[in-house]
């Protein structure tokens, strides 16, 4: 079979399943769905959903605002990422580009945050280490440690919770993870831009050298990690797309939704998606290690058919 074809299976592959399951609009349920519920129709199914009013005995819902952080954490150190463009682990012309990490106050991150100053760069409280079970604790009694009902329904605690805030200028370039994904929104909103394990054949991926952000002086520099070496990444931003480089990308089919405040996105594992955010959104997320069954099988064999394309040697 010639490449053509190939590519003409992969069309028919999105075609199929936009017709036979996948919606082009996340739907809204109220209130928290049953373990066997949520099993069945969204993690098995691989289909992402909001829940709203899932989490609203949590009384971070009520507390977390400035004040009160700054009362609970203020003095305490966390870690912060800072970029000069607002967009961390992210392709940046031949490079794949980390943030600079540093460490301050939660109260200093807060002043940033509140504009009280100015400095260079963008902030953004984002590592994905179960920083809220970490850096975070003093938090833990406002929001939970896990989703009771999705801890049921997937047999297991989350491998991960993280606690986000930041500037309406830190992006989340798109790329995907192993994860069933519980996002919780406490304040403000984030808009996600979606694409289905399905759309794989159609996200462009390249090889670029890992580097890292410093701030040097007045302006920050871009330093090449040799350690980590070269980092296959989504080569292309949604929301503007070069379809001269990358012209299959337009038969990929991105599904946006905005995730509002007290508002729960279910992303499922192997969705690509892209984030951005209202300034000072604050959210939690609980990640879900997924299971390696015949989903991750398939994502794999087309996985390894694209890059036969690319490299057919």
């Amino acid at each position: 079979m010639d490449i053509d074809h190939l590519e003409e299976c992969f069309e028919g592959l999105v075609t199929e399943s936009g017709e036979l399951f996948l919606d082009l609009e996340v739907p809204r349920i109220e209130g928290c769905p049953s373990p066997l519920d949520f099993l069945r129709k969204y993690v098995n199914a691989n289909k992402p959903v909001i829940f709203t009013h899932a989490f609203d005995d949590w009384p971070a819902l009520s507390l977390w605002d400035h004040s009160y952080l700054r009362s609970k954490i203020g003095s305490e150190e966390v870690t912060v990422t800072v970029t000069p463009n607002g967009y961390a682990d992210a392709v940046c012309g031949n490079r794949f580009v980390m943030p600079e990490e540093r460490r301050m106050t939660f109260g200093s991150f807060l002043d940033v945050i509140e504009r009280k100053y100015n400095p260079r760069g963008v902030f953004y409280v984002q590592k994905q280490n179960s920083n809220f079970t970490d850096e975070f604790q003093s938090l833990m009694s406002d929001a939970p440690a896990d989703i009771p009902w999705a801890s049921e329904a997937l047999g297991k605690k989350p491998d991960a919770v993280n606690f986000w805030i930041g500037d309406e200028r830190a992006v989340t370039s798109m790329h995907k993870d192993h994860y069933e994904n519980l996002y919780c929104v406490i304040r403000g909103q984030k808009t996600f831009t979606m694409h289905p394990p399905t759309d794989q054949p159609f996200i462009p991926y390249e090889k670029f050298q890992a580097a890292v952000y410093k701030e040097e002086g007045e302006q920050f520099v871009i330093k090449d990690d040799d350690e980590i070496g070269m980092v296959p990444w989504v080569a292309i931003d949604p929301l503007q797309p070069d379809f001269d480089h990358y012209p299959s990308y337009a038969k990929s089919t991105p599904v946006t939704v905005t995730v509002k405040e007290g508002e729960m996105l279910y992303l499922p594992s192997l969705w690509f998606h892209h984030v951005q955010q209202s300034h000072g959104c604050i959210a939690v997320n609980y990640w879900y290690d997924m299971e390696y069954d015949i989903k991750y099988a398939y994502f794999k064999f087309v996985e390894n058919m694209l890059q036969k394309i690319k490299d057919p040697s």
